[in-house]
Order: C-alpha cells, then sequence, then structure tokens
C-alpha cells in the first residue's frame, strides 16, 4: 500500500484539487482551510441582530487586497464541554479557547485562477482550567475518540505556512511548505470543528485516519477534470511539531517517516466539490521509530449531496490496517440542515450524526466494547461575525469505561470572526 500511494503521486506529480468555480479565485482544500474561511466570514451570512460597526473594517479589509493582493482574517472561539459520568476521579468537564490569524498574500498572477501565494495561520490555544477539551474525552470520560480536537493548551503554535500555486484556469494546484492535512484529506462540507460538528467521529477520517500533527512539513497537489473526476494527494512529515515548525526540516529530511494520501473522486461541478462529492481516501503512515508509533495504512469512503441549498445528508466509512488510529473500522451517517436559506439569519445550522466504531486493538488493546455515537446541534447566527453553536452527544459503550454504559455530554462553543 505505501508503495502504491507514493509512487501515484509521483505520477501526478502532486497535483492537488480545488472548491472553486471557473470564475472565482482559486481555493486550496476544505471549510476549514484559510482562503475559505476567509472568504466564508465575507459572505452575508445575516443574523439575529443586525449591526453595522464593523462595516468600515471589512471596507479596508477589501480595498487591501484590490490594491496590494494581502488579505487577512482573525477570528477567537471559545468552547465549554460538560459530561454527565466520567472516570473516577476525572473532572467532569473542560474548557478552552483559541486565537487565530490567518491570511493569503497574492505575489504573482491576478490572484483569479491561475496565480501563486503565501497563505498563512498562526494560532494560540488555551485551557481555561486545568483540562483542555481535546483530551477530555480519552482522559475524563474513558470514551475512545476526539470532541474539538483543536481545543488543546499547546499556546503559541503554527497550523499553516506554504506556498500555492494554481494552474490552469485553477483546475490544477501545487502547495508545498507547513501544512495541515485537515485540510485536503477526505474533505466534505461539514468537517469543520469550528463551525459543524465536535465529535471527531464526523469529521476527517471519522476517527480511523492516523493523521500527522498540523504544521507538518511536506507538499500536497491535484487535478479536476473535465468531466469532474478529482484526484488528490500528500506526502508530509509525520514527526512534525506546530509549536516548533523549524526543527520539521530536519525530521522531514532526516527521519524520513511520512504520512501520504491519495483521495479520488466525483463532483458535480467546479463549485461544489465540498457540497456534492463523493470519494475513496487511501492513506499510508510510516513507523515513528523515536515514538514509537506502528505504520499502517487505511481506506475511508464518503458521499454528500446539498439538495436545495438547505439539506445536506452524508455517509462516511473507514477502515484502518494496524497503525495508531483511534477506530479500526467506522461507519457515519447524518445531515446537515438550513433551516431556511431565505431568512435573515441563513447562517443558522442543524446537524445530526450516528457513528459505529470498532476500536484500534493495536492501539488499545483487545477484547474493548464497540462504541455507538449519537450528536446534534445548533449553530445560531446572532451577528454576521458572532455564532453560537449548542450541542449534545449521546455516548453508548465508552469503551475505556467499562462502569459505565451511557454518558450525556453538553457543550457550547462561540466564535467570533473578523
Amino acid at each position: 500500500m505505501k508503495k502504491v500511494c507514493q509512487a501515484s503521486l509521483l505520477l501526478l506529480a502532486l497535483v492537488h484539487c480545488q472548491v472553486w468555480a471557473e470564475d472565482e479565485p482559486p481555493r486550496f482544500g476544505g471549510p476549514d482551510s484559510v482562503e475559505r474561511v476567509i472568504d466564508a466570514d465575507r459572505t452575508p451570512r445575516g443574523g439575529f441582530v443586525e449591526t453595522e460597526i464593523l462595516d468600515p473594517f471589512k471596507g479596508w479589509q477589501t480595498g487591501l487586497e484590490e490594491d496590494h493582493g494581502f488579505s487577512f482574517g482573525a477570528d477567537y472561539s471559545a468552547l465549554t464541554v460538560h459530561a454527565s459520568d466520567v472516570l473516577d476521579g476525572a473532572d467532569d468537564s473542560a474548557s478552552g479557547g483559541m486565537l487565530r490569524l490567518y491570511g493569503r498574500w497574492n505575489l504573482t498572477g491576478d490572484g483569479q485562477a491561475s496565480s501563486g501565494g503565501l497563505v498563512y495561520k498562526i494560532e494560540h490555544r488555551h485551557a481555561y482550567g486545568d483540562t483542555a477539551p481535546s483530551g477530555f474525552y480519552l482522559g475524563n470520560v474513558g470514551y475512545v475518540g476526539l470532541t474539538e480536537p483543536p481545543f488543546s493548551d499547546q499556546g503559541t503554535r503554527w497550523t499553516n505556512l506554504y506556498w500555492r500555486q494554481s494552474l490552469n484556469n485553477g483546475r490544477t494546484t501545487l502547495v508545498g511548505g507547513f501544512l495541515d492535512v485537515t485540510d485536503f484529506v477526505d474533505v466534505y462540507g461539514l468537517a469543520s470543528p469550528w463551525l459543524h460538528f465536535m465529535n471527531l467521529a464526523f469529521s476527517t477520517g471519522s476517527g480511523s485516519i492516523d493523521l500527522p500533527n498540523d504544521a507538518s512539513l511536506g507538499v500536497a497537489a491535484g487535478h479536476l477534470f473535465d468531466n469532474n473526476v478529482f484526484i488528490i494527494g500528500s506526502v508530509v512529515d509525520r514527526n512534525g511539531d506546530p509549536t516548533e515548525i523549524g526543527d520539521g526540516f530536519d525530521t522531514f529530511f532526516g527521519d524520513n517517516e511520512y504520512f501520504s494520501s491519495i483521495d479520488i473522486g466525483y463532483t458535480s461541478a467546479h463549485s461544489r466539490i465540498a457540497l456534492d462529492n463523493v470519494h475513496l481516501t487511501l492513506w499510508h503512515a510510516d513507523a515513528r521509530e523515536e515514538a514509537g508509533a506502528p505504520s499502517g495504512w487505511g481506506a475511508n469512503f464518503s458521499w454528500s449531496r446539498y439538495y436545495n441549498d438547505q439539506i445536506m445528508p452524508f455517509v462516511r466509512a473507514g477502515y484502518t490496517n494496524d497503525s495508531g488510529s483511534l477506530l479500526e473500522k467506522t461507519v457515519s451517517v447524518g445531515f446537515g440542515y438550513r433551516p431556511d436559506p431565505t431568512t435573515q439569519a441563513p447562517g443558522d445550522l442543524i446537524g445530526v450524526g450516528f457513528n459505529w466504531g470498532e476500536v484500534n486493538e493495536n492501539a488499545f488493546g483487545p477484547g474493548l466494547d464497540d462504541q455507538y455515537t449519537l450528536e446534534l446541534f445548533y449553530r445560531w447566527q446572532f451577528t454576521q461575525q458572532l455564532a453560537f453553536t449548542l450541542d449534545y452527544q449521546y455516548l453508548q459503550d465508552p469503551a475505556l469505561n467499562p462502569e459505565e454504559d451511557t454518558v450525556h455530554v453538553w457543550s457550547l462553543r462561540a466564535r467570533f470572526a473578523l
């Protein structure tokens, strides 16, 4: 599997497919990629309360990009999580926040279909107490999974710092630098932990991909063919450290331990690749000798389709052979639903998801129960810049907590974006 992945990537010249229309500028990756986030935050979402306080600032942002090719954004997100039952002696809640600064600077071309630019994202991730939300499920609840994995207590760290080059009127793109593979591996329209589901079971890999760290040095690339078939490939460092990205040159060229992937899929239209999308993801992770992490490979399938600009059902599944992923087999089904996209607040969103997961014996040992997860959320767009998400999760048979048959988890997330 490793040889197949890497040989195919070289054959394809590492070209990565995009998510934009023919007359739109190039945008790399899924809903959490920097350029997608910038564009989404500038798209009118309405809101329960209308305000024009930030209109002058937004106008200055637009002018900066038009005059100098530089655009930027920032947001702050906060999260609190509470569980009905936890392991003995563990806290029953966790809270944290995150400040993100991100942007792009188009330096070649016209910034539209064929251009090159620098893309960056730097963050400060912090817990409000002793427990960060990212480790709450494994350490406190005894559930093999993650809720809101980005909400850790790492402090200042990088997520992206790379060059993006688009070609062929935007149908071909190459990127190289420090990458976050969740921007482009196994992408679908409800994968964002800042905007959508909070449980990793409904995000990239559905818990079955042994993902590398963010800000891992590597290359990613792909192409969208005329018949709307797309292919995506990547090779990145498995030992990347987002708090010390400079060390990535030593580990990439010295340790030679890589994560590689290929996505092959079909979309109904160039502009709807994250919305109407069926794809197969194949991946391989080398062993990390110093960390004692095993090698492995896997396959993931995903289907989603956005009907009438209102409802998006999805079916996703994954399988892992060896590796240190959370789950060995997983199936997720569900949908996202906009109550009424023509109302004053088209940013409102309802999400429902159900997951079955078989715990990875290679990582957690044999004989553990299968887990079942139900998640429901409602995202309320209070203003154009501010959204609140109320979330409920029902966890059945948490594998590392045999004393509990069921655990109920309530969460509240807020995001303010400029």
